[in-house]
């Protein structure tokens, strides 16, 4: 959510915090703005709206400065219009722009106004930058202005600030968001993500919570949560510009539907020797600690816990293990129980998820017998302060609606199951049978792409209505859920997934001849079952479109109208290759009603505030 981009250097910096910004622009925002210190004012521009508004106001009013922060905004408090755009400024002398919000700045705003400081905007982040000139008033310096004013706000924030009174520095901190200083030759930089400075600088410290750092072109200093001087390891970041490019599609993603065969193949290369998972992927240190494990509790948001739901059924069967999956934003404020010997695992993509760490920072404190994390980012948040993090390797993925990022999630809780199983001294013949079907995955990913072109001739159909409903049992139950999230993120269409067992209890009376019925459909136990409840719809004249295994003896070729036939390799890795036409379903409906796919409205990719 949000994105910070801010720089100090030996030349103009406007194109590095547009470029930036643009780099930035698949987190989501409705609004951006930059502040740059011009002569003897910091000159202001912000538009509401997508970025190439701003960049058009700054090609009819250009503007140049050697130091300036920048700024898309995804709203929260105050509606997304120019008004409530960041940055804010503070009488012309100090200007802010900030991810998160803050929650106590109600009475700060108060005790400000009762000062004679008028505001501008509906926005929490106005009363910071207020709140800094104040206290330069009282005659501190802009760091100590800036330093008391940041440790006085409770909530969840990353900031930038610029000033006058000392135009080449910049002055940034993060608590609960993301923030990364990146070094260069005569100039730094600060930035939500790495990706906004990648043409700018490879050299990046990862900022900790309640970190507090000052820049200048020259220099920079970094200040923990205590004020204290501190230095922070120094990391070399490569990354391609084609990773961050359409590289000929049409959109973020689709491209990043395509990337999914080479995406779950990075991720379990080097992870399976032979028969069996290596000790790349869970070290004999690890297992000893696996090992002890008797209950295990799952927590996400989003796509990542559709993750989680799957695994959960594969963690049961295989392992028998108990497994427990929850959402993050609920997990957290409730008092859970933990039992004995228990694991703590997060799914999250950025792994800057805002409910997913204060979940994780809330199971640090109850007697987990360790944290672990699956994880897209290397060096993200969650990565630091889990005790061990699985790394995914789908590389960036720009497109809000995650795809490859769930494929390969699903990847390594294919390879985490295999090897409690090998830990727990679970079936081996079974396990070398499962890891074939894992090893098969990139090419019947592919198969399942070539589907594309007859899944847009049913997507034709589907656009045309304002609901659809998503059945699925067993494994495949968290497949319908997720399929279902896709087409109401980028498409609008109201959609639901269901347990297709489920229909009698409800929402079977929303079946008629205008709501389209999509079921996943797998050669597993459940078939029969599944196959009765197809048939409770098409008595109820329901439009079905039927994604089917073409190993199966399904028999529905002949009853419903739309069936569309895959390679769905084994029992084990099916939920995998399903989730492959469904993406591919959603994208064409989207394209068709002409929806913003890579950005879907009031959305954003990395949701760091609560």
């Amino acid at each position: 959510m949000c994105g910070i981009v801010a720089a100090s250097a030996k030349r103009n910096v406007v194109d590095i915090i547009i470029n930036g910004l643009q780099t930035l622009e698949y987190r989501g925002y409705d609004s951006a703005g930059i502040a740059v210190i011009e002569g003897d004012g910091i000159t202001i521009k912000k538009q509401a709206g997508k970025l190439t508004k701003l960049k058009a106001q700054l090609a009819d009013e250009p503007v140049s400065g050697h130091s300036g922060i920048g700024h898309t905004r995804w709203a929260t408090h105050g509606e997304p219009t120019s008004a409530n755009a960041h940055p804010h400024d503070s009488n012309n002398a100090i200007a802010v722009v900030h991810n998160g919000i803050i929650e106590n700045y109600a009475p700060l705003r108060e005790q400000l106004i009762a000062k004679g400081y008028q505001f501008k905007s509906e926005t929490d982040t106005e009363t910071l930058v207020h709140l800094i000139h104040d206290y330069q008033s009282d005659g501190l310096s802009f760091a100590q202005a800036s330093h008391k004013a940041i440790r006085l706000l409770d909530g969840a924030y990353a900031v930038a600030i610029t000033c006058m009174s000392e135009p080449g520095r910049i002055i940034a901190a993060r608590k609960g968001s993301p923030l990364v200083l990146g070094m260069g030759e005569g100039e730094n930089f600060v930035a939500s993500d790495v990706q906004a400075l990648i043409n700018e600088t490879d050299q990046f410290c990862y900022l900790e919570e309640g970190d507090i750092v000052e820049i200048t072109a020259d220099d920079y200093v970094i200040y923990d949560g205590n004020d204290q001087q501190v230095s922070r390891e120094i990391q070399t970041v490569k990354m391609s510009a084609d990773a961050l490019s359409k590289d000929g599609y049409a959109h973020y993603m689709l491209k990043e539907i395509h990337e999914q065969p080479t995406a779950v193949a990075n991720t379990i290369a080097d992870r399976l020797l032979g028969g069996r998972v290596s000790d790349e992927f869970i070290t004999p240190e690890m297992a000893q600690t696996l090992q002890q494990v008797e209950h295990i509790h799952i927590i996400a948001c989003g796509t990542s816990y559709h993750a989680g739901m799957v695994a959960r059924y594969w963690l049961e069967a295989f392992t028998g293990i108990p497994t427990q999956v929850e959402i993050a934003s609920e997990y957290r404020y409730r008092n859970p129980v933990v039992p004995k010997n228990s694991l703590f695992l997060t799914i999250s993509q950025s792994g800057e998820t805002a409910d997913s760490l204060a979940a994780l920072r809330y199971a640090q404190t109850t007697g987990y017998l360790s944290t672990y994390a699956v994880c897209n980012v290397a060096n993200s948040t969650l990565d630091r302060e889990s005790d061990v993090c699985l790394l995914t390797y789908a590389g960036p993925e720009i497109g809000v609606a995650s795809t490859k990022a769930l494929t390969t999630q699903l990847a390594v809780m294919a390879l985490f199951t295999l090897k409690m199983m090998e830990i727990h001294d679970k079936d081996p013949a079974k396990r070398k049978r499962l890891v074939k079907q894992l090893r098969t995955m990139p090419g019947i990913i592919n198969q399942a792409l070539v589907l594309s072109d007859q899944i847009k001739g049913i997507a034709e159909q589907i656009v045309k209505r304002d609901n659809a409903l998503f059945l699925g049992r067993g494994l495949h139950y968290p497949i319908a859920l997720e399929g279902a999230l896709k087409l109401k993120e980028i498409s609008y269409i109201h959609a639901e997934g269901y347990p297709a067992g489920e229909l009698k209890h409800g929402p079977l009376a929303l079946v008629d001849e205008k709501m389209p019925v999509i079921a996943v459909c797998p050669n597993d136990e459940l078939l029969e079952k599944l196959k009765s409840n197809i048939e409770e719809v098409r008595a109820r004249g329901g439009e079905l479109y039927v994604f089917v295994d073409h190993k199966s003896d399904h028999g529905l070729s002949d009853r419903v109208n739309h069936v569309i036939t895959l390679d769905a390799s084994g029992s084990f890795t099916s939920p995998i290759v399903f989730n492959v036409p469904l993406q591919l379903l959603s994208y064409h409906v989207a394209v068709l009603r002409g929806t913003d796919v890579d950005q879907p409205r009031n959305l954003a990719k990395s949701v760091t505030v609560e």
